[in-house]
Order: structure tokens, then C-alpha cells, then sequence
């Protein structure tokens, strides 16, 4: 078994259980790795406000991968490791393009939220994730920031059909397939994310071709002078599958999706268990 040196943690699914919490028992068992040196760090789809009261109730500084691996961030020193926007040219046609099918979509900064108008998504935003919206002109974010991920939300057919149809246009061989695979583009990457709390809800990720979490662990690692065999991951999502593949050791909650248990080193208990607990207490504690 490798000397661990940094725990890296999917949010939602892994660490967030469906009452939108962290259990007691993992929040202890993160406590005593890091006082035993293990440095943790998050790696999930959601963006650097959705995390700051979660990085606040588990004391946890320095870089995180957020974004899907678009991103990472430390949010104590503002300082970026690594960044990959998206760019310009197909953002602003994926704008044309949802105004033209009355397609709901929301654009991520680094620190900010965007929406051209509210609906479902921007209550559940606030009430689960603790951001709120600006609502303005898409184009003008587009040209004057950098945009690390856009997002389609899913919870009715209505929203499936007008994300399928995104995907079509932005993907070449597009063959109808679930919105449960993750893909590489040309002009985007596409990955699902779901939160336990909302098991009706499919949260669109849309980054740069190339982005994962896979890339932006090496880039994390890296920077932090930790070998990846050093690494043990944990994750529930498809979106985890190239996580668990830099990382040296892979850790499915009982609730992971099949494929990324096919390819885990362990599968630990259910989030809703304190799966998370007992991987750490047997592999860190």
C-alpha cells in the first residue's frame, strides 16, 4: 500500500449525502488524516462559490479541482494553478444557439454565476449550492471574461430533449446516445453530474476538449511536489473515471455508478454510511 500524502474527495454523492450535509463521521475522519499531515483537497464540477462554505466547515486550504477539472484553485490566496477556459469562438456559437431553441444554460466564472433569466435552477442554486445568479447579456460575459464551464440543467423531457439537441450540434457523431456518457469534442466536453439531494436532477458540465479531473489532478500534484501513486481518490460519478485512473489508488462509494466501481482499487460503503468514514479510517487513519 503507497504512503498516502493527499486525499483528493468528490463533492456530491461522495461527501454530501442527501440531506445536502456531511455526516459527522466523515468530517471527523478528514479531521484526524489531516492531523496526522494528509493534506485533502476537492474535486468536483461544481465552482468556487458552491464550495467556499464547505471548505469553511472541514478547515481545508490550498488547491482544489473545481470546474470538472477546468480549474484549479487555492480560494484563500486567489492564487490559480491551473486554468483552462473555454473558448471564445464555440461559447459565443453555443450562446446563438440556445437563445435560437429557448435553451436554459448558466455560465461559470472563476467567482460568478450567470443566467440570461431565472427559473427551477436558479431557487435550487440557492437553497442547495448558496449562489445566487446574475442575470445579464451572455455575449457580454463571453467577451469580456473568462468562462471556465457552462452547464445545462435536466429534470424533465422537455430539458432533455433541448440538451440532446445541444449536444448534437456540438458534437459530430452524435448518435442519440444517453446523456449518461461522457465525450470528448471538438468544440466541448461533456460530462453528467448528479447531487443525491436531487436524484431527478442532470447537471450538464460543459468544459474545454481535454479537461478532466484525470489532467487537472496531474497539474494539482505537480504543483504540490506529491507523486500521483501517492494519491488515493474518492468518487461516486462517471465524471470520476479519470480521476481514478491518475490517481495511485481508486475509492467507489457503494453508490458509484458500475463503471467507476469496475476500475476502483476498493468500493467502500454508501454515502448515506459514511462511506467516506470508513475508506478513510481503513486506508488513512
Amino acid at each position: 500500500m503507497p504512503d498516502f500524502q493527499l486525499a483528493v474527495i468528490d463533492v456530491d454523492g461522495t461527501l454530501i449525502n442527501k440531506q445536502g450535509k456531511i455526516s459527522a463521521a466523515d468530517k471527523e475522519a478528514i479531521g484526524k488524516a489531516r492531523d496526522k499531515g494528509i493534506l485533502v483537497a476537492l474535486s468536483t464540477g461544481r465552482v468556487v462559490p458552491a464550495c467556499t462554505y464547505l471548505l469553511e466547515e472541514l478547515g481545508l486550504d490550498g488547491f482544489h479541482i473545481f470546474c470538472d477539472g477546468a480549474l484549479v484553485y487555492n480560494p484563500a490566496t486567489a492564487q490559480t494553478c491551473y486554468s483552462q477556459p473555454l473558448c471564445q469562438g464555440p461559447l459565443l456559437s453555443a450562446i446563438e444557439f440556445v437563445r435560437e431553441h429557448n435553451i436554459y444554460l448558466e455560465l461559470y466564472t472563476i467567482l460568478d454565476y450567470y443566467v440570461e433569466y431565472e427559473n427551477w435552477s436558479a431557487k435550487m442554486h440557492r437553497e442547495f449550492f448558496r449562489i445566487s445568479p446574475t442575470v445579464t447579456d451572455f455575449k457580454k460575459v463571453a467577451l469580456t471574461q473568462d468562462v471556465q464551464k457552462i452547464e445545462l440543467m435536466v429534470h424533465d423531457q422537455t430539458e432533455r430533449r433541448g440538451a440532446e439537441l445541444f449536444m448534437s450540434r456540438f458534437e459530430d457523431d452524435f448518435q442519440g446516445a444517453e446523456l449518461f456518457m461522457s465525450r470528448f469534442e471538438d468544440d466541448f466536453h461533456f460530462s453528467i453530474a448528479r447531487a443525491p439531494a436531487y436524484p431527478e436532477v442532470e447537471f450538464v458540465n460543459i468544459v474545454s476538449p481535454g479537461i478532466s479531473k484525470g489532467r487537472a489532478l496531474e497539474k494539482m500534484a505537480a504543483q504540490m511536489g506529491i507523486s500521483l501513486r501517492n494519491v488515493i481518490a474518492f468518487g461516486d460519478g462517471s465524471n470520476d473515471l479519470p480521476l481514478f485512473r491518475a490517481a495511485g489508488f481508486g475509492v467507489a462509494m457503494g453508490n458509484a455508478r458500475a463503471e467507476l466501481k469496475e476500475i476502483a482499487d476498493y468500493v467502500t460503503l454508501d454515502v448515506e454510511e459514511s462511506g467516506l468514514a470508513a475508506a478513510f479510517n481503513k486506508f488513512l487513519i
